[in-house]
């Protein structure tokens, strides 16, 4: 890979892996030949333990059984769960009948599940009955009335065109559902003919998965993945962290999210390691219970679950010399939250990933055998087939070190946003770069550090300021747990920091101590004003601090007139 002695921010990834030509199907089938009875699925809530060769026939007999509904290849299914083995079976039994799974938070809302549905068109979705406070039964039957009376597949619904199935998980009946259970029943043996038909028939530049990226602002984007983009990001990202059969992978991280279903199952379908959900949805205690009981070798996460993990009451108590390597990504890593994930969870091998949903997602990764600075402090180097550039605001690539945003190019560039084509031309341009949002440098080894988002920076009094830096620099204090720094407005200024603090247990301070702890430290325009102390912060479902609702409160907290970053 030419990374050394750079004379501008670009690199490319020209370390000597193939890529795979092969569908997300495909990979199921080699997994199901190579390793037929090792452990492909552990799923601790469920009790079930699938092999390769188990997952393989779930998979095909939902594939045909979706086909003997009268799904065609391109058709669009969603999937309204937490995690659990039938999420696994809909992932590859979807591909193998050249279905484009659609991926929706379980989080979601009515209107945004309306939304969802109509924007790409889905004509069945798969969804739990319940989950936490989310009752997804009644809230399908409040987007659909005609569901009570219309028969099982003759959905016709005026707020849900498209939809025709809805195929409830569980045993219990509702009126104008299918059971999951019931599909794999009704495949003949014409419709496993046929699945084999499409599946042999299938482009692996198909479109396969689509997943919505929410932002702050306007609806969400319906970015469109295929089958290229998302097996080799998985088979790249698993031979970085020497993935192997013999590997056993905790995954507590959603699979509505890429770094759940790509990153996790994918990636273990393409060396035949094994996937453990140690529950529904994230739970730190079942975390340590299932990487001890499971002896995994490998856990993902972001650095919110990594925390929770290393405070959960009875940690010290836990065997996790089992634990080698795993992915740490999804929101900024600090430094001291690495040092201890590797002093005190043995991950001695965890590596850093970066990317976007649109990239399929990853970029960039650290490698298991980079110094402890790079992986601490970087983001890694760009992943084979991959190439990056570091652009001021009018395009042009700047030298090594200086920051602006990162864009990326390659195979792992999504198609674009579903029945978008404005959206998508201002995010990929016509060389089929796509722009990240992220500011970030570049130095002469060609590793990557995140300096911020483009939206985070704030600007006060004409001083570029990157929250991260800050945050970093707060981390070192020994009271503090985590902090997040962003800006609000302020009248002389326009913008000026704060920073929310949650201090760790049995630990007390004053604002005036943190501020007088950044002093003669920080310049003095990057020590925040304002400082709150608090016990949580808002954050998304996969655990991604939403700093925009911080600045919200916090502005009308000092009674500010909110406004947003420059």
């Amino acid at each position: 890979m030419e990374e050394s002695g750079l004379s501008r921010s670009y690199v490319h990834g020209g370390r000597p892996i193939p890529l795979l030509g092969l569908t997300v199907g495909a990979v199921l089938d080699e997994a199901a030949r190579r390793w037929p009875a090792g452990e492909a699925l552990v799923v601790r809530q469920q009790n079930i333990r699938w092999s390769w060769r188990d997952l393989r026939r779930e998979a095909r007999a939902l594939g045909a059984g979706l086909i003997a509904l009268g799904l065609e290849p391109g058709d669009r299914v969603g999937i309204l769960a937490p995690n659990r083995a039938e999420w696994v079976a809909v992932q590859f039994g979807t591909a193998y009948a050249g279905l484009i799974l659609v991926n929706i938070n379980p989080a979601y809302r009515l209107s945004e599940l309306e939304y969802a549905l109509n924007k790409v068109g889905c004509r069945a979705i798969v969804t739990e009955a319940q989950f936490k406070t989310s009752d997804y039964i009644a809230m399908l039957r409040e987007l659909a009335p005609e569901i009570d009376t219309a028969a099982p597949g003759e959905l016709a619904a005026a707020r849900a065109p498209d939809l025709r199935h809805v195929i409830r998980l569980g045993d219990e009946k509702t009126e104008g559902c299918l059971n999951y259970a019931d599909i794999r029943t009704l495949a003949g043996d014409e419709h496993f003919r046929q699945l084999d038909r499409i599946a042999a028939g299938l482009d692996f530049d198909d479109p396969i998965n689509i997943q919505f990226t929410s932002g702050t602002t306007g609806t969400p984007k319906a970015a469109t993945l295929t089958h290229h983009n998302i097996v080799n990001n998985a088979n790249l990202s698993a031979r970085i962290m020497k993935f192997s059969d013999h590997d056993r992978l905790c995954i507590p991280v959603p699979m509505y999210h890429c770094f759940g279903m790509v990153l996790g199952t994918l990636l273990c379908a393409t060396h035949g390691a094994t996937m453990v959900f140690p529950s529904a949805g994230f739970d730190a205690a079942a975390v340590l219970a299932a990487i001890e009981t499971e002896r995994c070798t490998a856990l993902h996460g972001v650095p919110t679950m990594f925390i929770a993990v290393l405070d959960e009451p009875g940690f010290a108590d836990r065997d996790l010399t089992s634990l080698r390597t795993g992915i740490m990504a999804g929101a900024p890593c600090p430094v001291e939250l690495m040092h201890r994930v590797i002093k005190d969870m043995h991950l001695s091998e965890i590596t850093i990933g970066y990317g976007m949903t649109e990239t399929g997602p990853l970029s960039t990764q650290t490698a298991v055998n980079d110094p402890v600075e790079k992986r601490v402090g970087t983001v890694g180097r760009v992943l084979p087939h991959t190439e990056i550039k570091i652009v001021d605001p009018e395009g042009r690539i700047l030298p090594p070190g200086e920051p602006g945003e990162l864009c990326t190019r390659g195979y792992c560039v999504m198609r674009g946003y579903w029945a978008d084509p404005e959206r998508t031309a201002k995010e990929i341009d016509a060389a089929h770069w796509i722009k990240s949002g992220d500011i970030a440098t570049l130095d002469e080894a060609g590793y990557v550090r995140i300096v911020g988002r483009i939206k985070d920076m704030v600007i006060r009094g004409g001083e570029n300021l990157y929250p991260r830096e800050i945050e970093e620099f707060i981390y070192t204090n020994p009271k503090v747990d985590e902090v997040e720094v962003f800006g609000v407005p302020d009248p002389k200024y326009g913008e000026e920091l704060a920073a929310w603090i949650k201090l760790r247990e049995g630990e007390t301070a004053s604002a005036e101590e943190i501020r007088q702890f950044c002093r003669g430290r920080l310049a003095h325009f990057k020590i925040p004003r304002y400082v709150k102390f608090v016990d949580a912060f808002p954050m998304t479902v996969t655990g991604k601090v939403q700093k925009f609702v911080m600045r919200q409160q916090m502005a009308e907290e000092l009674g500010l007139a909110q406004k947003e970053p420059a």
